[in-house]
């Protein structure tokens, strides 16, 4: 008998290719009681099920264990993000998703699309000027965001530390066991609500048609919004609006140059591109889990799960499971006729509101890339970012 695997992101090569061990998970333990303390299930139709479950997302139905420690240890200033959609369960998710849905309509989307056909082929005219860059700082993370910094309506801002604070608070999606992550993930929290509630004051004082001007007058307006709540939504449309985009830009074009067939079947077939994005989202996923706990008994797979558990749906191993996807799981098919099914925006309720601009960002980031670009090649050795969540490439350094 097969020994079971236990989930190790720390195992080696897991940073630059989890994909090996998921599979591991699924062929020996796929709804698996961490020693940790949370389940961890890696199935296609279980995490599928899980998501549309309408579980619990509040840290307050946890019961009593490791988990719920790591939460109260994260202190009690964090009503800034607890505050958040994300974090919210009905009717407050409810409410706060209909407020930030109306400006995330497919038809305000596509409006978008020559804004960031500019911000795109500016950054590719820096590329070709330059030599060997780096796709990331050139392309992959100021894209998406210049393009929600543009929908919000924010002043300038210092991107670098932004970047910096974004990078440690994402941890906290992650299972975190080191006491020093945890102070630095609230000290995080806490510089990025402040950083926030400046950008609220000034917008306060410089309204505009934007999606900023919208959240504080419906806040004023309706009463709907504390103020934790409005400072909540902008510090999650903000690091939603581009750290997940920034994983799908460079872990697609990684992907595709590990792949030239692929990348010159893209050149050559333009039109391969929206089917293109679907199937680099689920080769890759930009957001590898998402969690859900109980607030009732719940059975998968003949293992019983008690209330108050915390539960990892891993969408990167559903997004590979060749029980959903077949045999040809683990090779990247840009012309796979089921793409869109993956699951890296979730599903159920919580699905990504922002899915069709990371969409159409990736689409025109990549496809216009890969045209303009036939040569493209890596100059060097990929960096990955070392996050178990949010997993991405830091670094990709390219010539074209």
């Amino acid at each position: 008998m097969t020994e079971a695997a236990v989930f190790n992101p720390v195992a080696d090569g897991f940073a630059a290719n989890p994909y090996p061990h998921y599979r591991e998970l699924r062929d020996t333990d796929p709804v698996q009681e961490h020693p940790l303390g949370f389940w961890f299930l890696s199935h296609y139709d279980d995490v599928t099920r899980l998501l549309r479950a309408g579980l619990s997302v509040e840290d307050r139905n946890l019961a009593d264990g490791p988990v719920r420690a790591q939460y109260e240890a994260l202190g009690a200033d964090r009503a800034p993000l607890v505050a958040s959609m994300l974090d919210r369960d009905p009717p407050d998710h409810t409410r706060l998703r209909s407020l930030v849905a109306k400006v995330f309509t497919p038809r305000a989307i596509a409006a978008l699309e020559p804004m960031v056909t500019d911000l795109v082929d500016a950054s590719l005219d820096r590329i070709a000027d330059g030599g060997p860059v780096d796709l990331v700082d050139e392309l992959a993370f100021p894209l998406p965001f210049a393009v929600i910094s543009t929908m919000l309506g924010t002043p300038p801002t210092d991107q670098t530390r932004l970047r910096e604070l974004t990078g440690t608070l994402v941890r906290s999606l992650e299972v975190v066991t080191d006491p020093d992550v945890i102070r630095a993930i609230t000290e995080a929290e806490i510089a990025l609500a402040e950083m926030t509630r400046d950008i609220v004051e000034w917008k306060r004082a410089n309204p505009a048609d934007d999606l900023l001007t919208a959240l504080i007058a419906a806040e004023q307006d309706g009463d709907r919004l504390s103020d934790d709540e409005l400072i909540a939504q902008v510090l999650l449309l903000y690091v939603a609006g581009h750290e997940t985009t920034v994983n799908l830009i460079a872990n697609g074009v990684v992907a595709l140059l590990a792949n030239p067939e692929q990348f010159d079947l893209l050149r050559t077939r333009p039109d391969l591109a929206p089917n293109a994005v679907e199937e680099l989202l689920r080769y890759d996923s930009p957001v590898q889990q998402t969690r859900r706990i109980t607030t009732a008994p719940l059975t998968i797979r003949d293992r019983d799960i008690p209330a108050g558990s915390f539960i990892i749906a891993c969408l990167g191993s559903a997004n590979h499971d060749e029980r959903f996807w077949g045999p040809t799981a683990d090779s990247l098919d840009l012309e796979r006729q089921n793409a869109h099914r993956h699951l890296s925006f979730g599903a159920g309720p919580h699905h990504c509101l922002g899915a069709a601009l990371a969409r159409l960002e990736g689409r025109l980031a990549i496809g216009r890339l890969v045209s303009r670009f036939p040569n493209l090649a890596l100059d060097g050795d990929v960096r990955w970012n070392g996050r178990l969540n949010l997993r991405g490439a830091s670094s990709v350094p390219i010539r074209g």
